[in-house]
């Protein structure tokens, strides 16, 4: 099967490496072309992983050679960029092909789900999405990992059963297309939040006390926009919430750390400078777009307080206590 993948993160590297094990011919586009250069010559991509590339996987930076002839597009990039991306493959892309969204957040500019933003401009529901506890470095390693799926037409979650699992990576199919999409921006938000108590110096029981309290909150965020708020039982759910709320391979996690340990907004910036935080942006459109529903979240109220206002880290610690 001919995939291509828009993206050529680390984590985009990641599912290529897994759908290369497949046999899957895979194109990834990259916005670099010096990257690309430097890959033609040598077939490698240290300065995103040092890893052995298999010869089933190119890069290109033509959008219309990363599309011919494929039959699946998987979206990785970051989730803001998800409308613009969009508008620069319709002109190459046909209704037979299906699209797998990786990418997890919530697209600013709409305040949309991403699928929403593919469906808008490109006019089809051979749609997928996949999420769950994953950390890019972690497959790479070769370490057995899961992730949920749910899709708009049952020809797209064949096509991705097909293409991706294999004896290390597992997918496990949910109906809940609104509920995943949520699942993977909200627990950016909150994993944020975690490490602003960690850099404070609070133990693992406050973090978990902040991820149960933030369980009722998905929940009621998923059931208020449409969604199955059981869906935060899911690998998107519950799974993707502990990974990324504990540990420092998380950047959302680590940029929280930051704030809760420096204090110091000079530093602060200069980690959103130098690291992509998918939950310092999904933090702002997830407040608008609850703003704009009329869905009363508290705790992202106070973490957006805290990330966009400089307000006091320690008031996450008060607010658990006081919450009833």
């Amino acid at each position: 099967m001919k995939i291509c993948m828009i993206g050529t993160g680390i984590y985009g590297l990641a599912l290529a490496l897994e759908l290369a094990k497949n046999n899957n011919e895979i194109m990834m586009w990259s916005e670099n072309p010096e990257l690309v250069q430097k890959f033609r010559k040598t077939h490698q991509l240290k300065t995103i992983a040092d890893v052995k590339i298999p010869q089933n996987i190119n890069l290109t930076n033509s959008y219309e050679e990363a599309m011919v002839g494929a039959e699946v597009i998987f979206i990785t990039c970051a989730s803001k960029f998800v409308d613009i991306v969009a508008q620069k493959i319709k002109p190459f892309y046909h209704k037979k092909m299906v699209i797998c969204i990786a990418s997890k957040g919530i697209e600013e500019t709409r305040e949309e789900l991403l699928s929403n933003v593919l469906i808008d401009i490109l006019h089809t529901k051979n749609i997928a999405v996949i999420s769950g506890p994953t950390f890019a470095v972690d497959m790479i390693n070769g370490e057995p990992a899961a992730l949920a799926i749910a899709s708009l037409s049952k020809k797209s979650e064949r096509i991705i059963m097909k293409c991706l699992p294999n004896e290390k990576l597992k997918l496990r199919p949910c109906k809940d297309i609104i509920g995943i999409q949520l699942c993977g921006s909200v627990k950016n938000c909150i994993a944020i939040a975690s490490g602003i108590l960690s850099g404070l110096g609070y133990s693992e029981s406050t973090q978990s006390f902040l991820i149960n309290e933030s369980l009722h909150d998905i929940k009621e965020i998923i059931s208020s926009l449409g969604g199955n708020p059981k869906t935060i039982l899911s690998f998107a759910g519950v799974g993707d919430l502990m990974l990324t709320c504990m540990s420092h391979k998380s950047r959302n996690f680590s940029f929280g750390f930051t704030i809760g340990q420096t204090k110091d907004s000079k530093k602060i910036k200069e980690y959103l400078v130098n690291n992509t935080v998918e939950g310092y942006y999904t933090l702002d459109v997830v407040y608008k777009l609850l703003k704009h529903k009329s869905i009363d979240i508290p705790l992202i109220n106070v973490i957006h307080n805290i990330v966009y206002n400089e307000e006091d880290p320690q008031n996450l610690a008060k607010f658990l206590i006081a919450k009833k």
